[in-house]
Protein backbone atom coordinates (compact mmCIF):
# COMPACT_ATOMS: atom_id res chain seq x y z
CA UNK A 1 0.00 0.00 0.00
CA UNK A 2 2.95 2.37 0.81
CA UNK A 3 4.93 1.49 -2.37
CA UNK A 4 1.43 2.50 -4.31
CA UNK A 5 1.11 5.55 -2.81
CA UNK A 6 4.86 6.40 -3.23
CA UNK A 7 4.17 5.54 -7.07
CA UNK A 8 1.37 7.88 -7.14
CA UNK A 9 2.74 10.74 -5.67
CA UNK A 10 5.32 10.78 -7.90
CA UNK A 11 3.17 10.35 -11.38
CA UNK A 12 1.25 13.45 -9.41
CA UNK A 13 4.51 15.42 -8.97
CA UNK A 14 5.76 14.49 -13.06
CA UNK A 15 2.05 15.95 -14.44
CA UNK A 16 2.58 18.70 -11.94
CA UNK A 17 5.92 19.85 -12.81
CA UNK A 18 5.76 18.91 -16.78
CA UNK A 19 2.59 21.34 -16.54
CA UNK A 20 4.52 24.18 -14.47
CA UNK A 21 7.38 24.38 -16.46
CA UNK A 22 5.50 23.58 -19.84
CA UNK A 23 6.26 26.46 -22.66
CA UNK A 24 3.85 29.36 -23.70
CA UNK A 25 0.74 27.83 -25.42
CA UNK A 26 0.06 29.07 -29.09
CA UNK A 27 -3.77 28.82 -28.03
CA UNK A 28 -3.35 31.63 -25.43
CA UNK A 29 -1.24 34.27 -27.86
CA UNK A 30 -3.11 37.32 -29.07
CA UNK A 31 -2.80 38.01 -33.27
CA UNK A 32 -1.48 41.50 -32.45
CA UNK A 33 0.96 41.27 -35.63
CA UNK A 34 0.12 42.38 -38.78
CA UNK A 35 2.63 40.40 -41.42
CA UNK A 36 2.90 39.98 -45.16
CA UNK A 37 5.21 38.28 -47.53
CA UNK A 38 6.22 38.81 -51.38
CA UNK A 39 5.02 35.12 -52.45
CA UNK A 40 1.90 34.82 -53.50
CA UNK A 41 -0.89 31.91 -53.34
CA UNK A 42 0.74 29.31 -55.36
CA UNK A 43 3.75 30.51 -56.06
CA UNK A 44 7.07 28.39 -56.64
CA UNK A 45 10.20 29.55 -55.13
CA UNK A 46 13.46 27.75 -55.74
CA UNK A 47 15.90 26.85 -52.75
CA UNK A 48 19.46 28.75 -53.41
CA UNK A 49 17.78 31.51 -55.88
CA UNK A 50 14.86 33.32 -54.74
CA UNK A 51 14.25 35.94 -52.13
CA UNK A 52 11.14 36.45 -50.03
CA UNK A 53 10.59 40.16 -48.70
CA UNK A 54 8.75 40.22 -45.53
CA UNK A 55 7.26 42.91 -43.52
CA UNK A 56 5.73 42.99 -39.97
CA UNK A 57 4.43 45.66 -37.55
CA UNK A 58 1.67 46.35 -34.94
CA UNK A 59 -1.52 46.19 -35.71
CA UNK A 60 -2.68 49.66 -35.71
CA UNK A 61 -6.64 49.17 -35.03
CA UNK A 62 -5.52 48.13 -31.78
CA UNK A 63 -5.42 49.97 -28.38
CA UNK A 64 -2.33 52.07 -27.62
CA UNK A 65 0.05 50.89 -24.99
CA UNK A 66 -0.63 46.71 -25.99
CA UNK A 67 3.16 46.08 -27.15
CA UNK A 68 4.76 47.13 -23.76
CA UNK A 69 6.48 44.11 -23.36
CA UNK A 70 7.78 43.70 -26.49
CA UNK A 71 11.46 42.79 -26.56
CA UNK A 72 12.01 41.05 -29.88
CA UNK A 73 10.49 39.96 -33.19
CA UNK A 74 11.15 36.61 -34.57
CA UNK A 75 10.21 35.79 -38.37
CA UNK A 76 9.95 32.21 -39.31
CA UNK A 77 8.74 29.91 -42.10
CA UNK A 78 6.23 27.69 -40.93
CA UNK A 79 4.91 24.14 -42.90
CA UNK A 80 1.59 24.16 -44.24
CA UNK A 81 -0.99 21.14 -43.06
CA UNK A 82 -0.47 20.01 -46.52
CA UNK A 83 3.64 19.67 -45.19
CA UNK A 84 3.18 18.26 -42.33
CA UNK A 85 0.49 15.03 -42.82
CA UNK A 86 1.77 11.42 -42.09
CA UNK A 87 5.65 13.30 -40.66
CA UNK A 88 5.47 13.48 -37.13
CA UNK A 89 8.79 15.45 -36.85
CA UNK A 90 6.72 18.40 -38.40
CA UNK A 91 3.88 18.12 -35.92
CA UNK A 92 1.93 21.17 -34.54
CA UNK A 93 1.78 21.38 -31.26
CA UNK A 94 0.58 23.89 -28.90
CA UNK A 95 2.66 23.79 -26.36
CA UNK A 96 5.34 26.01 -28.43
CA UNK A 97 8.68 24.29 -26.87
CA UNK A 98 7.35 20.77 -28.43
CA UNK A 99 5.84 22.78 -31.83
CA UNK A 100 7.32 21.51 -34.73
CA UNK A 101 5.35 23.96 -37.13
CA UNK A 102 7.58 26.75 -37.59
CA UNK A 103 11.36 25.35 -37.58
CA UNK A 104 13.14 27.75 -40.11
CA UNK A 105 14.06 31.05 -38.68
CA UNK A 106 14.59 34.07 -41.13
CA UNK A 107 15.26 36.58 -38.90
CA UNK A 108 15.39 37.94 -35.44
CA UNK A 109 15.22 41.83 -34.44
CA UNK A 110 14.62 43.90 -31.40
CA UNK A 111 11.28 45.51 -31.38
CA UNK A 112 10.80 49.19 -32.39
CA UNK A 113 7.46 50.64 -31.34
CA UNK A 114 7.84 53.93 -33.00
CA UNK A 115 8.40 52.12 -36.56
CA UNK A 116 5.02 51.13 -37.91
CA UNK A 117 6.16 48.30 -40.07
CA UNK A 118 9.11 46.90 -40.43
CA UNK A 119 10.76 44.94 -43.30
CA UNK A 120 13.69 42.09 -44.59
CA UNK A 121 14.63 40.16 -47.35
CA UNK A 122 15.35 36.98 -47.11
CA UNK A 123 16.95 34.45 -49.69
CA UNK A 124 15.82 30.73 -49.45
CA UNK A 125 18.72 28.72 -48.04
CA UNK A 126 20.08 25.87 -50.21
CA UNK A 127 19.46 23.45 -47.90
CA UNK A 128 15.58 24.04 -47.39
CA UNK A 129 13.45 21.08 -48.29
CA UNK A 130 10.55 20.62 -50.82
CA UNK A 131 7.39 21.61 -49.02
CA UNK A 132 4.43 24.11 -48.77
CA UNK A 133 5.15 27.25 -46.51
CA UNK A 134 3.04 29.97 -44.87
CA UNK A 135 5.20 32.66 -42.53
CA UNK A 136 4.69 33.74 -39.01
CA UNK A 137 5.97 36.38 -36.82
CA UNK A 138 5.97 36.16 -32.67
CA UNK A 139 6.80 38.91 -30.28
CA UNK A 140 8.97 38.19 -27.33
CA UNK A 141 9.54 39.24 -23.93
CA UNK A 142 12.76 40.27 -22.23
CA UNK A 143 12.26 36.68 -20.91
CA UNK A 144 12.16 35.08 -24.63
CA UNK A 145 8.94 34.27 -23.99
CA UNK A 146 6.19 34.48 -26.84
CA UNK A 147 3.57 37.44 -25.91
CA UNK A 148 2.25 37.93 -29.54
CA UNK A 149 1.62 36.99 -33.00
CA UNK A 150 1.10 37.30 -36.91
CA UNK A 151 0.92 35.01 -39.37
CA UNK A 152 0.82 35.11 -43.06
CA UNK A 153 -1.95 32.80 -43.53
CA UNK A 154 -5.62 32.61 -42.06
CA UNK A 155 -6.35 30.78 -38.72
CA UNK A 156 -6.49 26.89 -40.17
CA UNK A 157 -3.60 27.82 -42.37
CA UNK A 158 -5.44 27.47 -46.21
CA UNK A 159 -4.65 30.58 -47.64
CA UNK A 160 -1.23 32.49 -48.87
CA UNK A 161 0.04 29.31 -49.10
CA UNK A 162 3.40 29.31 -51.01
CA UNK A 163 5.72 26.27 -51.86
CA UNK A 164 9.72 25.95 -52.29
CA UNK A 165 11.48 23.67 -54.35
CA UNK A 166 14.47 22.55 -52.65
CA UNK A 167 17.38 21.16 -54.67
CA UNK A 168 17.87 17.29 -55.83
CA UNK A 169 21.66 17.30 -55.76
CA UNK A 170 21.19 16.25 -59.16
CA UNK A 171 22.57 18.72 -62.10
CA UNK A 172 21.74 18.29 -65.71
CA UNK A 173 25.64 17.94 -67.04
CA UNK A 174 25.73 15.06 -64.45
CA UNK A 175 22.30 13.02 -65.73
CA UNK A 176 23.69 13.99 -69.41
CA UNK A 177 27.33 12.03 -68.50
CA UNK A 178 25.79 9.23 -66.89
CA UNK A 179 23.62 8.81 -70.15
CA UNK A 180 26.31 8.85 -72.35
CA UNK A 181 28.55 6.69 -70.09
CA UNK A 182 25.75 3.93 -70.23
CA UNK A 183 25.39 3.81 -73.83
CA UNK A 184 28.76 4.03 -74.14
CA UNK A 185 28.42 0.85 -71.55
CA UNK A 186 25.97 -0.88 -73.78
CA UNK A 187 27.80 -0.15 -77.45
CA UNK A 188 31.30 -1.48 -75.77
CA UNK A 189 29.09 -4.78 -74.19
CA UNK A 190 27.94 -5.09 -78.10
CA UNK A 191 31.23 -4.76 -79.63
CA UNK A 192 33.29 -7.28 -76.92
CA UNK A 193 30.28 -10.12 -78.11
CA UNK A 194 30.84 -9.05 -81.86
CA UNK A 195 34.68 -9.62 -81.84
CA UNK A 196 34.35 -12.97 -79.38
CA UNK A 197 31.70 -14.41 -81.89
CA UNK A 198 34.09 -13.38 -84.65
CA UNK A 199 36.78 -14.84 -82.65
CA UNK A 200 35.07 -18.41 -82.74
CA UNK A 201 33.66 -18.49 -85.59
CA UNK A 202 37.68 -18.40 -86.98
CA UNK A 203 38.62 -20.90 -84.62
CA UNK A 204 36.35 -23.34 -86.01
CA UNK A 205 36.95 -23.05 -89.17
Amino acid sequence: MASGFHINSLLFLFFFAGSAFGGVHFSTLPQNLVVQASPKQGSVLRAGEDTIKVTWGLNQTLAPGLDTKYNKVKVKLCYAPISQKDRAWRKTEDDLTRDKTCQFQMVAKPYSSTNKEESFDWKVERDMPTATYFIRAYALDSDGNQVAYGQTTDSHKTTNLFEIQGISGRHVSLDIAAACFSAFSVVSLFGFFYIEKRKAKSSGK
